[in-house]
């Protein structure tokens, strides 16, 4: 059978609700819809469709770019963490204030970073509802639409588990033809429909490796991810439940090499990735261009001879000072964060910026609003160095963006084993991922230890912002950020619904702690 391209237009009232009426574009190259997804191998090329939704989009109607890997989801949990700042830099990356919002969390509903953390995760919610619309509409019955619709279902309980992360009560939408518009479900609902759709599609998932696809693995770590935050998000502890979801997680084990983790070539073969969204510009991927968002826009002359087309930086987001002064000297880790001066590849010479200056990153910034120094600022920062840096890569990089590995399981059972009192059980599982980050192990471990641990071995991952929360750390003074007024109040464990959102569906209401703001 030759290949068919099946292109879905969902024609909403906005991306921004799961809710979908019709199939309003129906191309289906010489094939109409009424006449494909029949069989069982047709049904899986629609079921594979749902993945492509994990690489975001560029909405031309609002401007916002929703993408996972940079601006402007990924942005949303560094800068309100103690890991990552994005600060201005003359008018670079000012951003009417949007950014210094997020830093001092004093954010409002209508700062874009939340509409597009918003967009995301719902367009790819109403990706998963459009598929398995179809497979019900495909006369396959029983057991057999259960597990094809397994998939589909996996992978919107994990755009529903960073929603409830995020902004806690949300709308549940699952009927693809619903047409009213949806009011919200509070947070213990939410979490609730990720453990019983999680739970339910468990047994018909893939039980082996398949890279990039939702397994049982990638189900299993998902669930675990719930409970060992489950405090947090109703208010009762799970932690025997996290420990025994991490136990069922067992074809994975730590990459000898920390880097091999993030680099193209290697990816695939990754022994400790559990799940990763995989990327290809030659294959016309979109939305990859971390790399771009870090260094100074001549960086690129510390890697190559010649400029590749794309191949420049923004100058933007960086680590908060103190972040690499915190590693070990030994730490290999460390090397996540580019610092120091950049010489050129092609003579060796220190690089130039455009503005004059020598090219030397320090770990100091001076402040988050330099927007009168220009000059004095554009070298400080800590850069964002995790991925690999190719001589001949473009705006587009190839490289996957690693969602789960299995470090993160050896850390949520260390961390369960402190928090029920046995931190003995937990000490081992840490000193593994400490000698292969090349430091001496630890005796006994404590939650300050274990803190220091998740930022070091998962530094510009996008998990910061969730441990914060958990230990507490989220609610105290750090650099540039008071203790706020949603600190005050523990509302900044959330983000408030999107004011765009309010406007389009009258349905839904402020989440509490933010009405009236």
């Amino acid at each position: 059978m030759k290949p068919i391209k099946i292109i879905l237009s969902m024609a909403c009232a906005s991306l921004m609700l799961s809710a979908c009426t019709d199939l309003d574009e129906r191309i289906f190259d010489k094939v109409p819809m009424d006449n494909y997804g029949k069989t069982e191998s047709e049904i899986q090329t629609i079921t594979a469709a749902v993945y492509a939704s994990l690489r975001g989009l560029s909405d031309a109607t609002t401007g916002i770019a929703s993408y996972p890997t940079c601006e402007f989801v990924f942005f949303l949990d560094e800068a309100a963490s103690d890991e990552a700042c994005i600060p201005a830099r003359g008018d670079n990356w000012y951003d009417n204030g949007v950014y210094f919002e997020m830093q001092r969390h004093n954010w409002a509903s209508n700062n874009k970073l939340l509409e597009s953390y918003w967009k995301y995760c719902y367009n790819g919610i109403t990706s998963c509802n459009s598929v398995l619309y179809q497979i019900e509409k495909s006369g396959q019955s029983g057991e057999a639409l259960t597990r094809i619709g397994a998939e589909p279902r996996a992978l919107r309980a994990y755009y529903y588990w960073l929603l409830l992360n995020t902004f806690g009560d949300v709308p549940i939408v699952t009927d693809f033809e619903q047409t009213e518009l949806p009011a919200k479900s509070d947070r213990k609902q939410v979490y609730a429909f990720v453990e019983s759709e999680l739970k339910d599609v468990m047994p018909y998932l893939s039980a082996t490796k398949s890279y990039g696809r939702f397994t049982q693995d990638v189900a299993n770590t998902l669930l675990a991810r719930l409970y060992i935050n489950a405090e947090t998000y109703t208010g009762e502890a799970k932690w025997q439940e996290c420990l025994d979801a991490c136990d069922k997680v067992k074809d994975y084990s730590l990459e000898a090499n920390y880097k091999s983790n993030f680099t193209d070539a290697t990816q695939p073969s990754s022994s400790e990735i559990i799940f990763a969204i995989p990327y290809d510009h030659k294959q016309g991927t979109l939305g990859n261009y971390l790399n771009s968002m870090s260094f100074n826009d001549q960086q690129w002359k510390a890697f190559a001879v010649k400029q590749y087309g794309g191949n420049w930086s923004a100058n933007g987001i960086c680590a908060q000072p103190g972040v690499y002064s915190s590693f070990d000297e030994n730490d290999v880790r460390r090397e996540s964060m580019l610092i120091g001066e950049q010489r050129s590849k092609a003579d060796g010479s220190i690089i130039m910026t455009t503005n004059g200056n020598q090219l030397i990153y320090t770990e100091e910034v001076t402040s988050i609003d330099n927007r009168k120094d220009l000059k004095g600022s554009e070298c400080q920062g800590a850069r964002l160095f995790k991925y690999e840096v190719r001589d001949d890569e473009e705006w587009e990089r190839d490289y996957d963006w690693v969602l789960m590995r299995y470090a993160e399981i050896l850390l949520m059972k260390a961390e369960c084993y402190v928090r029920l009192g046995t931190p003995d059980a937990g000490t081992e599982l840490v000193n593994q991922i400490r000698r292969r980050a090349g430091l001496k192990d630890l005796s006994s471990i404590t939650l300050d230890d274990l803190d220091k641990e998740w930022l070091h071995e998962f530094i510009f991952e996008g998990l910061r912002r969730t441990v914060n929360v958990r230990f507490g750390t989220y609610f105290k003074e750090w650099w540039e950020k008071p203790v706020s007024e949603y600190d005050a109040t523990k509302a900044s464990r959330v983000f408030p619904i999107p004011a765009n959102v309010l406007t389009l569906n009258p349905a839904l209401k402020q989440n509490p702690d933010y009405e009236g703001k």
